[in-house]
């Protein structure tokens, strides 16, 4: 089941979900609006390997905006910062983004019980597209679930977003793999 307006209200106040800023107009019947961060990213290198650590480059967004191109793949991060300790999020496009032909994730729209963090994006687009800094970019989706949770994923020694940096997040793939076969 899906949270409602007031689900999510109460589970503010009972502390179970925070969002930080919190802006009530944000709230929507079953989902609160997340806005675009100020930082972008993009990998240094044209191809990246899985098994090793790749680098990004940080850049602003300026106050005219950025133009972003199909030929490209951006990282962005969310203004909000959103901690979930006993349901499931969900990060989805608006559809007023997706008629713009922007994707805001390639495969990871799911949070886990336990992500107490800022999002990051994986941004791509249909064509060139202006964004802006504070843009609405998606929404936040809350499910229940049934059971007790043994290994939030704040607790998780082996979880690699925890650190938290109102940035956009390289992939960190490259630590699933044992030390010898980074090296290649």
């Amino acid at each position: 089941m899906i949270l409602t307006d007031a689900e999510i209200l109460a589970c503010m106040e009972a502390g179970t979900i925070k969002i930080e800023p919190f802006d009530p107009a944000c709230l929507g019947s079953n989902s609160y609006d997340v806005h675009l961060g100020r930082m972008l990213g993009e990998y240094v290198d044209r191809e990246l390997d899985a098994k090793r650590h790749n680098r990004i480059e940080l850049y602003p967004i300026p106050d005219e905006g950025i133009v972003l191109v199909p030929e490209k793949f951006y990282l962005g991060v969310t203004e909000e910062y959103t901690e979930t300790h006993a349901h499931v999020p969900f990060l989805e496009g608006k559809s007023s983004v997706g008629r713009l032909g922007i994707d805001i994730h390639a495969t990871a729209g799911k949070g886990d019980i336990g992500f107490c963090n800022f999002w990051t994006l994986e941004i791509s687009v249909k064509q060139p597209v202006r964004v802006y800094a504070g843009m609405p970019i998606g929404q936040l989706i809350y499910f229940m679930v049934e059971g007790t949770v043994i290994n939030p994923y704040n607790s998780k020694p082996s979880a690699k977003y925890n650190s938290k940096v109102q940035a956009p997040v390289e992939s960190m793939m490259w630590k699933n793999f044992p030390e010898d076969e980074r090296k290649g």
